[in-house]
């Protein structure tokens, strides 16, 4: 997880202090662990160190002194960066990948873009998975067949989330869902995997 994007798509919507960062974090990530205040005002300091971010106001409101932070536009053009590159797909991605949807649909960019972080994850994906793929019969170790395998296992897992988040994404308002061991309208039909023994 990138606390710094995350922390400048959570002011991007319009200024907030860190207790407003916490709480549209955790509102917008319901199931993640929630942020503790201190990695909040940590990560805010450095974004305002970097010129990412900035201090707008103290506010005083009937309880303790609240800084005020805002997106700089080198805050915004960080996120647009972050946001344009995949995830990579392995080891953490999968987390990478989730976030980075919701951000895009949150962050006042809507079902397109989130849709375009999607389609460009699954490609970065699809080109992982081949280049596993064509390592096939050279894994004479089993310990490297192994961690191939689970780097395989994984990657046709999230591609199969990402199948789903393209058919949620261009499905209009109030269609229903495609069941989902079918595959979403118009994606290509993924084979079953390939034994790599």
């Amino acid at each position: 997880m990138s606390l710094t994007e995350l922390h400048l798509a959570l002011l991007l919507p319009g200024p907030r202090h860190g207790y407003e960062v916490k709480k549209e974090h955790d509102a917008w990530f319901p199931d993640a662990k929630p942020l503790a205040f201190g990695q909040v005002y940590a990560t805010l300091g450095r974004l305002v160190r970097d010129g990412l971010a900035e201090v707008v106001e103290t506010r005083t409101e009937g309880g303790p002194e609240r800084t005020v932070y805002a997106v700089t536009d080198a805050g915004r053009q960080r996120l647009e960066e972050w946001l344009t590159e995949p995830a990579p797909p392995a080891g953490t991605g999968p987390e990478d990948i989730v976030r980075k949807t919701v951000v895009a649909l949150r962050a006042a960019r809507g079902e397109g873009a989130a849709r375009q972080v999607v389609l460009r994850q699954r490609t970065a994906h699809l080109r992982r998975m081949r280049e596993l793929q064509g390592l096939d019969g050279a894994d004479t170790d089993v310990a490297l067949h192994l961690a191939r395998r689970h780097a395989v296992l994984h990657l046709d897992a999230d591609l199969r989330w990402l199948d789903e988040a393209v058919d949620s994404l261009s499905r209009p308002a109030n269609a229903p869902a495609t069941p989902p061991d079918a595959p979403p309208a118009g994606a290509p039909e993924l084979g079953p995997l390939e034994e790599t023994r």
